[in-house]
């Protein structure tokens, strides 16, 4: 059934006499300047989320809310709440007593004035024939506009929104990054410099929802989020960041909480259990009926040791770098991506999947998992070579002793943590998972095989590159670095580090189908593109090896066409 702005308002009951919008007992008048969102979506409940936007700030704010079934059938869901300056303005419910499978609108109002309305749908149980998602990550707001996320609410069909990190930037300021790009003057970061405090985190938040494409993406399906680093500060750990300095930034503590308070306020997130910490809460799983599990794991700021770092952890010894030493620390036991509690967490809901007869393991995850070498100019071929300028041939031949070392490239990725991935890989075997890792972070597309030390196939990748975030993209003219990482590295089936867009991941029983979606950034004017898809197929206890099915014409995305919508 077609459901349409203009019919959706009449399955609400907007207008003039509209429940939906009957005044609280405030006469202050409110605004609807960051749209509306709806996220954590189970089989009998959703979480809906606004912020309003008052006359007058300082004091408490009473807003209405609805819910009903966009197909006109079945009891529909109201209340009432407060909201204030003590949680900046924003509201979230969590819905309870939905109906599984099924799509719904949503509505705040106060003051008389009513929002957008939004759509969400709950998950399905018992037969599930198919599930599409989307998954997006790292959105730098100066750096371009977000087309991918108005291609995801244009989409003709999507479930679920999955948003793997990187939602805002901590940077600011002339210089920062991305403030070079052609459209940086059009969209400075607020505020105009780096963020430390609550209030900074509340701005730059609510300057991200100011954009509407990116309102536009959080109406159109419910999201399911993670945070990466930038939510907090650029390679973020347990107890630090490498942008983070306390002389002059303060407490990272402090800091930390502040980022993710103001993250639980401004997200769709569902909000902590009674003595949950806002760490174990972000750890969550999502059943789709009998077809597949996603679970959202965190491995950035609750339990990650220090990243370790060439420069500081391989120093000279007799004049040569000390390799075995720095391997010794790399593959330390001790060190840790997750938590021991969260593996035990993990471990269950693997088992429960596979027990449930669940066709995928879908793993949420903010870092790429496969195992990635650095190159240097003895990686290319002679006619690579041949066309590098000198200055590129300098900046290649400074990276050859590392690439001959054989060392991984991105000690923040799980490269940096080997012996925790093989924990995470051996509970994969140990429940019997065929498990399709979603990694963003790298700003690039990726399609790997991920292998154990064994060498025994235990999943398959798919990485999502940003929405607008910078990439590597060419490192010379004549030589793209995608397609040489994908040449040096077995895990590595497919790279992208050029292109912009998002991953539309369709499951079935039969198969997991991943496309990779392109949309310019530079330009407000876009047609979205696929630019490679993959499949793989359940086989045992593992996938089979990922095929490239890339189709020769452009998806539907983006293309602003009435289509059939679920």
């Amino acid at each position: 059934m077609k459901i349409d702005r203009r019919r959706a308002l009449a399955l609400l009951g907007v207008g003039a006499a509209s429940p939906a919008a009957a005044q609280p007992n405030s006469e202050r008048a409110v605004a609807f300047r960051h749209g509306v969102a709806s996220g954590d979506p189970l089989q009998d409940r959703v979480v809906i989320w606004t912020r309003f936007s008052p006359d007058r700030a300082g004091a408490p704010l009473e807003y209405t809310w609805i819910v009903r079934p966009l197909d006109g059938r079945g009891s529909e869901r109201r209340g009432r709440g407060v909201t204030g300056p003590e949680r900046d303005y924003t509201a979230k419910v969590d819905v309870t007593g939905l109906q599984p499978g099924r799509a719904y609108g949503y509505q705040f109002a106060a003051g008389g004035i009513s929002s957008p309305v939004g759509r969400t749908r709950t998950l399905p149980v018992g037969p599930t024939p198919d599930v599409v998602l989307a998954v997006a990550s790292c959105t730098l707001y100066p750096n371009g506009y977000f087309n991918a996320y108005r291609a995801i609410a244009d989409l003709p069909r999507v479930d679920a929104v999955l948003h793997l990190g990187d939602y805002i930037y901590e940077y600011g300021g002339p210089g920062s990054y991305g403030m070079d790009s052609p459209v940086a003057s059009e969209r400075p970061h607020d505020p105009p410099r780096e963020i430390v405090s609550l209030d900074d985190y509340r701005r730059r938040h609510a300057q991200y929802k100011s954009d509407p494409d990116l309102q536009a993406a959080h109406a159109r399906a419910p999201w399911i989020v993670a945070w990466d680093d930038h939510e907090t500060a650029n390679n973020s750990w347990e107890h630090g960041a490498e942008n983070h300095t306390p002389r002059t930034e303060g407490d990272w503590e402090g800091r930390k909480a502040a980022a993710l308070k103001a993250y639980y306020e401004w997200m769709p997130i569902r909000e902590p259990r009674p003595r949950q910490s806002l760490i174990e809460a972000s750890e969550r799983a999502f059943h789709f009926g009998d077809l597949a599990s996603l679970i959202m794991i965190e491995t950035r700021i609750g339990a990650r040791d220090l990243q370790l770092e060439y420069e500081k952890d391989m120093p000279e010894v007799n004049g040569q770098p000390d390799v075995a030493g720095f391997r010794a620390k790399l593959n330390d036991p001790r060190r840790r991506m997750m938590s021991a509690r969260q593996e035990v967490w993990v471990a269950d809901e693997l088992s429960r999947s596979v027990r449930a007869g669940h066709a995928w393991q879908v793993i949420g995850n903010q870092v790429v998992m496969g195992r990635v070498l650095p190159f240097g100019y003895a990686d290319l071929t002679p006619g690579e070579q041949a066309g590098l300028t000198e200055r590129a041939k300098r900046r290649l031949q400074q990276r050859d002793p590392l690439a001959k070392l054989k060392l991984p490239v991105a000690l923040d990725m799980w490269d940096g943590y080997p012996v925790d991935r093989e924990r995470l890989y051996g509970l994969f075997r140990r429940a019997g998972a065929r498990p399709v890792v979603l990694s963003g972070d790298s700003h690039s597309f990726w399609a790997n095989e991920l292998f154990d030390d064994a060498g025994r196939r235990v999943a398959c990748e798919f990485g999502t590159t940003g929405i607008t975030s910078p990439g590597a993209g060419e490192l010379a003219p004549g030589v793209d670095t995608g397609t040489l990482v994908a040449r040096i590295n077995n895990e590595v089936l497919y790279n992208n580090q050029v292109d912009k867009g998002f991953v539309l991941l369709t499951l079935t029983r039969g198969a997991a189908r991943a496309d990779m979606i392109a949309t310019p950034i530079e330009t407000r004017q876009f047609r979205a593109r696929t630019v490679k898809s993959f499949r793989v197929t359940p086989q045992g206890a593992g996938v089979s090896p990922t095929l490239d099915l890339t189709a020769a014409r452009a998806p539907a995305a983006g293309q602003r066409r009435r289509r059939r919508r679920r």
